[in-house]
């Protein structure tokens, strides 16, 4: 009996001691790493201006409008009238937001106090887009040399300027960057650029589409089309596109040509046969040689109403280069249809 109470010792002693030799070797064998937990991708440029314009503004002046399977943000203002004259939208450049600080910001805020609706869109960002890396340059004086300058008549005309001291708009929602300029481009990848392109003009002008059926329920019996900086571009050729019937004026502000699309601007705009007003600041030498192009193709093909307008800059003074940037705008909207 002793010999088998012995016996059943040295099997406990033995049990135990594999069970602890199984734990070591399962603690010493290597374990199998865990998967990286997915992160959310980071918002766009575009995303991040917009997400910080609607905490930033009024919630009435924020719309929620839907292009295909995506949603977009676009800044809503009605006239201050009683009889509206139309509804402009409006189409800022590239790394810009629908309230930036120069031109669209001040022309979508101003332009209700003379009659008009606005209704200003957030664009998607470009391939390759990367904010600027450093401030604007101070701007010089423009050179003594003709440069292309057709002034509407509504320019001379005195009801075109204010009697009184002129709208001074309110101060715009701040934007990650103000300067001008519009933001650079990286190096595409080539073998992504086509698609990544055509994904764009696809998301633009889905978005115009959406900005146009919203105008449309409002039945405001004239629609502007009015971009800057490459959101002229984007506007010119979204109605040689598909010539909406109800779109009959164009406005561009400094338009200019995005990468990647070929068509110049000097065949694109004057071909639309819309009444068009260009206008451009005549600060760079590029941008009169620009203007001029598009003025000289306009009057080969004898355009019905093409009117530009070259603008001087004021050097540090934004306020008032804003303001005459409204009343030029806004004499030429008051101008009779040729």
């Amino acid at each position: 009996m002793f010999r088998h109470h012995r016996l059943r010792i040295c099997l406990c002693v033995l049990a135990i001691a594999s069970t602890d030799l199984g734990a070591s070797e399962a603690e010493s064998a290597p374990k199998a790493p865990a998967a990286p937990a997915e992160r959310p991708a980071l918002p766009s440029r575009s995303e991040s201006m917009a997400a910080e314009l609607a905490r930033q503004l009024p919630s009435t002046e924020v719309l929620r409008l839907q292009a295909s399977d995506e949603a977009f943000m676009a800044l809503w203002r009605p006239a201050n009238v009683a009889e509206p004259k139309g509804l402009i939208i409006l189409l800022p450049g590239a790394g810009e937001s629908a309230d930036w600080p120069r031109g669209i910001g001040p022309l979508r805020r101003g332009l209700p106090d003379y009659g008009w609706h606005t209704l200003s869109v957030s664009l998607p960002d470009s391939p390759g887009l990367l904010p600027p890396a450093t401030p604007e340059p101070e701007r010089k004086p423009p050179a003594e040399e003709d440069g292309p300058s057709e002034t509407p008549a509504a320019d001379s005309d005195p009801q075109a300027t204010p009697n009184e001291a002129g709208y001074l708009p309110e101060e715009t929602a701040t934007a990650p960057d103000e300067s001008t300029s519009e933001a650079v481009q990286s190096e595409p990848d080539p073998s992504t650029e086509p698609d990544q392109g055509r994904q764009l003009v696809e998301r633009i002008d889905g978005r115009i589409d959406a900005a146009l059926a919203h105008a449309r329920t409002l039945q405001p019996g004239l629609i502007v089309l009015l971009g800057q900086g490459t959101g002229g571009y984007w506007a010119a050729r979204y109605l040689q596109q598909l010539a909406p019937e109800d779109v009959r004026h164009l406005l561009l502000i400094q338009p200019r040509q995005p990468e990647g699309q070929d068509e110049p601007l000097a065949q694109l705009v004057p071909a639309l046969k819309l009444a068009t007003g260009d206008f451009f600041y005549q600060n760079g030498t590029a941008a009169r040689a620009e203007a001029r192009a598009r003025l000289n193709a306009s009057r080969r093909i004898q355009h019905p109403a093409y009117h530009q307008v070259g603008l001087p800059a004021l050097i540090d003074d934004r306020e008032s280069e804003q303001q005459q940037l409204l009343r030029r705008v806004r004499g030429w909207l008051d101008m009779p249809a040729d």
